[in-house]
């Protein structure tokens, strides 16, 4: 959260062209994001077949993933001018889009070497973020602070952070690039597994068309204030690295019994993160600029739906581990369809098909010429979607996977987010940096002590974290 809001702060206050300019930084993602829509073809089933003990599937995956990260970076340098003249990108930004082909190929490497640590190590890709924020922050800062190259430092910041990353990762895992390539793993995931995730990646790409819809008829502010907006309620889905460590545990079938305590952890931290961003708006985002400070709509509603996300994410987590389709190594087509993978494969294909012509009508018809007012819009209809298929994937799948939701704690939860959210509507708003840090931090204390006081697991999860730090004191 720190690094993330120091690297945008680097942007944001330097340019002076805000929110253009930094939309049309966001928007490179976009198209990074189109162009790796492949990437986790092979770790997705990576990660299923190493938790499960399959010798050789880590370097099988490693080489695939590069074979076709080359490919995809190509195709990506040929299109990515046309693209721009389309959505009506300046070509003063052309040398700084053709270096986002480098950040495809480290997007490619870092989604196989996580999707196999993930099965083994969960914890090693903690580290491995931090590695790259640092390397990416101290860059960035010598970059654009001393030698004032704005986008072009972020973009060589980003790459050599992403690289620097790969190669830990690498070290990570040497032993097992050691072992043979297995092809008959290859062959399952293409013959199998391809068909799957080629369509799970065209239902999101069609979901996320509405990114490129804002701003082709909304323009490239639009997409800075949703940017910057979402630079904070992404805060929320980190409590989501609280049960990151379920789905290769459930793989391995060894039927964790903590389902259960794994979701309230995830929602202990995500409520007051929350409360926050839905009580300071304003506040937050005026740390990044003040031109911001209007899409404060924008944040209070993405806080909404980035809880409504946390837990579709956690849902889906537990249906996927509980399908055992490709457990003998084997990933048969036919049964593939009919399995719960397939069927959360298929939600986006709905949300597509509501998102896309609501949006349409409200951006032609409604507010085209406001960009807050068509980013407002824009997440009010995710916000719907995102409830309705987790609702409807939920009433469909509840006898096959049952959601686990402990009602006492999470009530407490929400009583202690409430407290810490009112203390922060009485508390002064502020619009520097410094004090704004001050007044999240005197929230989450609020929230910490009264949950601390009324709950048990909470303090046992505090006994537990104290035990842990003196052991590793200890060795």
């Amino acid at each position: 959260m720190f690094t993330g809001v120091i690297f945008l702060l680097l942007l944001t206050r330097i340019s002076t062209k805000n929110p253009d300019e930094f939309g049309t930084w966001s928007f490179i993602f976009y198209l990074v994001g189109l162009f790796t829509l492949m990437s986790s073809l092979f770790p997705f089933w990576a990660t299923r077949f190493v938790a499960r003990g399959k010798e050789g599937a880590v370097k099988t995956g490693v080489i695939a993933n590069l074979i076709l990260a080359l490919a995809t970076a190509a195709i990506f340098v040929l299109f990515v001018a046309p693209i721009m003249s389309t959505f009506h990108v300046s070509n003063a930004y052309l040398f700084i889009y053709l270096l986002a082909a480098l950040q495809i190929v480290n997007t490619y490497l870092i989604t196989i070497f996580e999707g196999c640590l993930r099965a083994v190590k969960p914890q090693a890709i903690g580290f491995g973020l931090l590695i790259e924020e640092v390397v990416k922050v101290g860059l960035a800062y010598v970059l654009i602070v001393v030698l004032n190259q704005l986008l072009l430092g972020a973009m060589i910041s980003l790459i050599t952070a992403a690289a620097v990353q790969t190669i830990f990762y690498v070290w990570l895992l040497k032993d097992e690039l050691r072992q043979s390539i297995k092809r008959e793993y290859l062959k399952e995931w293409l013959r199998g597994g391809s068909a799957a995730h080629l369509y799970n990646a065209a239902g999101a790409q069609l979901v996320s068309l509405v990114f490129y819809m804002l701003v082709f008829f909304s323009g490239q502010g639009a997409l800075g204030y949703y940017q910057a907006a979402v630079t904070f309620s992404t805060v929320i889905g980190f409590a989501f690295s609280l049960a990151f460590a379920l789905y290769p545990k459930m793989l391995a079938q060894e039927c964790p019994a903590d389902v259960a305590d794994s979701f309230k952890t995830m929602i202990m931290l995500a409520l007051p993160i929350a409360s926050i961003t839905f009580t300071m708006p304003s506040s937050l985002l005026t740390i990044l600029k003040v031109d911001y400070a209007v899409a404060y709509p924008i944040l209070m509603l993405l806080t909404a739906d980035a809880l409504i996300m946390l837990v579709y994410q956690f849902y889906t987590q537990c249906l996927m581990a509980a399908d055992t389709i490709d457990i003998g190594g084997k990933i048969p087509l036919k049964q593939l369809v009919k399995s719960k993978i397939f069927r959360v494969f298929t939600v986006p294909y709905i949300q597509a098909a509501v998102a896309l012509p609501s949006l349409y009508f409200v951006l032609t018809r409604v507010v085209s010429a406001d960009p807050v007012l068509s980013a407002v819009y824009l997440v009010a209809i995710n916000i719907i979607i995102h409830a309705g298929a987790f609702v409807g994937l939920y009433v469909s799948m509840r006898k096959l996977v049952s959601m686990p939701f402990a009602w006492t704690s999470t009530a407490k939860y929400a009583i202690g987010a409430v407290a810490a959210g009112l203390v922060l509507l009485v508390l002064p708003q502020t619009s520097t940096l410094l004090a704004t840090f001050g007044k999240v931090l005197i929230g989450m204390a609020v929230y910490a002590a009264l949950v601390y006081a009324i709950d048990g697991d909470a303090r046992k999860i505090v006994a537990q974290i104290g035990a842990e730090i003196r052991s590793i004191f200890l060795r």
